[in-house]
């Protein structure tokens, strides 16, 4: 397993690009540019799929016996997660009704 201290940096980073991305759609959409808005949602969608390795890197780690450290860091990492993927969701939908109404 890389650096933990890396890969706890690789988890926040993507979240949070995941996060930024996913509102910049839901602006977009609301400007009424959403072809744009949709490639966001894309993005966002990339960028929490590289979340999603990461952890299953740590969980296939952790399920061979290797130490998985939990710090605070980690769980700030978790939480970031969790949260982008509320906001991408949420997003999804948002951008969806607002092309209905258009």
């Amino acid at each position: 397993m890389e650096d933990m201290d890396a890969v706890v940096m690789e988890l926040i980073v993507n979240a949070g690009d995941g996060r930024s991305l996913a509102i910049q759609a839901i602006r977009e959409a609301r400007a009424g540019r959403f072809e744009e808005a949709e490639s966001l949602l894309e993005q966002s969608g990339e960028a929490l799929t590289r979340c999603h390795h990461a952890q299953t890197d740590l969980i296939q780690s952790e399920l061979q016996g290797q130490s998985v450290p939990m710090s605070l860091l980690m769980v700030h990492a978790q939480d970031h997660i969790m949260n982008a993927m509320t906001v991408k969701d949420l997003a999804t939908e948002l951008v969806a009704t607002l092309k209905e109404k258009k």
